[in-house]
């Protein structure tokens, strides 16, 4: 069975972003290179996965309905 996971999940979705991104960072003036690039889907990844992580206690905090079997 194939394992899910959300999208901000995926290196691989981070690091399409980040090589889309990445030519208009070098126009900026910023250049990345692919070892900077590699550490930064790594960080995106565990930050996305954090927030969604919060975003989802927050959430069960707050609610005003009880969770049911």
């Amino acid at each position: 069975m194939l394992e899910m996971k959300t999208w901000y999940q995926s290196k691989t979705v981070w690091g399409a972003l980040i090589a889309i991104g990445s030519p208009l960072l070098r126009h900026a003036g910023f250049d990345l290179g692919s070892a900077e690039e590699a550490e930064l889907a790594d960080a995106l990844t565990t930050l996305a996965g954090t927030m969604g992580g919060l975003l989802a206690l927050y959430g069960r905090l707050s609610a005003t309905k009880g969770v049911g079997g």
